[in-house]
């Protein structure tokens, strides 16, 4: 898609996923890195925030759009709810069996070895 500048950003919806995940990656460095310094490891996180809105901004701009929780499970239940996709047209005749092999004991020679006679 080409770049809109009227397209709309949905910044509310970006700072909010942005807090959630460096609440989420904090919680986890605090867990991991307890005797290390997190300063670093925190300003990085905070360092990200500026980089994610950005690239939303860019995104959004560009028309991509992602999909809510919400939308993806509607969709799932109206998939779950509509029938099934019409078959690939094999003339509703089963599949034919292969040809027989050495190993499948369909051929000239059986699977066994003839007894020999004393």
């Amino acid at each position: 898609m080409a770049w809109d500048a009227n397209r709309p950003v949905p910044w509310q919806r970006l700072v909010r996923e942005w807090f959630v995940y460096v609440a989420i990656m904090a919680a986890v460095f605090v867990v991991f890195f307890r005797d290390r310094g997190l300063v670093g490891i925190l300003g990085g996180l905070l360092a990200s925030g500026p980089i994610y809105l950005a690239i939303g901004y860019v995104l959004a701009k560009l028309g991509f759009q992602r999909k809510q929780f919400k939308e993806l499970r509607e969709d799932a239940r109206i998939g779950r709810s509509e029938p099934a996709a019409e078959p690939v047209d094999r003339g509703d005749r089963p599949r034919p069996r292969p040809a027989p092999t050495k190993r499948t004991g369909g051929g000239s020679r059986p699977n066994r070895p003839a007894k020999r006679r004393r």
